[in-house]
C-alpha cells in the first residue's frame, strides 16, 4: 500500500503546483460547496491513479484543489463507502494520500438520520465523539510504523479545539448548531425504528453510513479532525417517516448554508 500511495500522491503533485494542508471530504448533498471556491482545478477520481470511483448518487467524484475565503484546500467531492464494496483500505485510502501530501488537518462531513429528540431536519451536528459500528477495521491487519502506531489513541478523535472554535463561529453568526456522537454502521438499508432508538439508548445522537473509516485513519496518521453531520431524517419508536435517498439529498442542500458557513470560517481561521 505504501507503494500505491507514494504513487498517487507523486502523480497529484505533478498536476498541482500547490498543495494545500487543509482537506474536506464532502457527503451526500455536499459536494456543490465547490461552487463558493476559487481557482479551482477539478482532477476525476477516474484520472488518479488507485483511486476508486464513486458509485453513489449525489457523489460527484472529483478531487478538486482551490480556494476557500482565504485559504487553499483540497476538497473531495464525493466519497468511497464499504456498502459500495470496497474494503476498508480503499476507502480510506484518499486520507492516506492526503497525509503523503502533507495534509494536518481533515473537514468530513455527512448526511445523518437523528435520534436526538431534540434534532429537526436540516439541523447541523457538530461531531464530537463516534461509535463504531462497522463489522471492519481500516487498521486491521500488519501496521506500518510509518503510517502511524499500531494502537492509536481516539480519546479525542474529533479535535475540541476545532469544535471550540466553530461554536465561537456559530455564535457570532446566530447559527443554530447542534453537538452529538455520530454512529457508524454499514448500510445501505436504512435504520428500522427499533435500530434508531437502540442508537440512542447506546448513546449516539445521529448515525450514517461513512466517515468513521475516514477518521480513524486520520487520527492513525496524526491529522486534527473536525466533523459535522447534517440532519437529514429523524428514526425511531414513533416517528413512521420513511426516508429516501432524494429527501436526504434535498435535506442537505437546505442545511448547506449553515454547513459552507462554518466549514468556510473555520478552514480560514485555523
Amino acid at each position: 500500500m505504501i507503494e500505491k500511495i507514494k504513487q498517487t500522491a507523486d502523480y497529484l503533485r505533478s498536476q498541482v503546483a500547490d498543495i494545500p494542508t487543509t482537506a474536506i471530504i464532502l457527503g451526500t448533498g455536499l459536494g456543490s460547496i465547490v461552487d463558493y471556491m476559487d481557482d479551482k482545478q477539478y482532477i476525476p477520481y477516474s484520472q488518479i491513479p488507485n483511486f476508486p470511483v464513486s458509485t453513489v448518487e449525489g457523489h460527484s467524484g472529483n478531487l478538486i484543489f482551490g480556494r476557500l475565503g482565504n485559504k487553499r484546500v483540497i476538497a473531495m467531492q464525493g466519497r468511497f463507502h464499504y456498502y459500495e464494496g470496497y474494503d476498508m483500505k480503499q476507502v480510506t485510502f484518499p486520507v492516506r494520500v492526503m497525509k503523503e501530501l502533507g495534509v494536518d488537518t481533515l473537514f468530513v462531513s455527512n448526511a445523518a438520520g437523528g435520534m436526538n429528540k431534540e434534532f429537526r431536519v436540516g439541523d447541523v451536528m457538530i461531531i464530537t465523539d463516534h461509535i463504531n459500528l462497522f463489522p471492519e477495521s481500516p487498521l486491521r491487519g500488519k501496521n506500518d510504523n510509518s503510517l502511524g502506531p499500531r494502537f492509536p489513541a481516539m480519546t479525542e478523535a474529533y479535535n475540541k479545539e476545532l469544535v471550540k472554535l466553530a461554536d465561537q463561529i456559530a455564535d457570532e453568526q446566530g447559527l443554530r448548531i447542534m453537538h452529538g456522537v455520530y454512529v457508524g454502521v454499514t448500510g445501505p438499508t436504512f435504520e428500522t425504528p427499533a435500530e434508531y432508538e437502540y442508537f440512542r439508548i447506546i448513546g449516539g445522537d445521529a448515525v450514517g453510513m461513512s466517515t468513521v473509516p475516514e477518521v480513524i485513519v486520520a487520527n492513525h496518521a496524526g491529522m486534527r479532525v473536525f466533523g459535522l453531520s447534517v440532519i437529514t431524517d429523524l428514526g425511531g419508536k414513533d416517528i413512521t417517516q420513511v426516508p429516501s435517498h432524494e429527501e436526504v439529498q434535498q435535506a442537505a442542500v437546505v442545511a448547506q448554508p449553515t454547513t459552507l458557513a462554518i466549514i468556510k470560517e473555520l478552514v480560514n481561521r485555523c
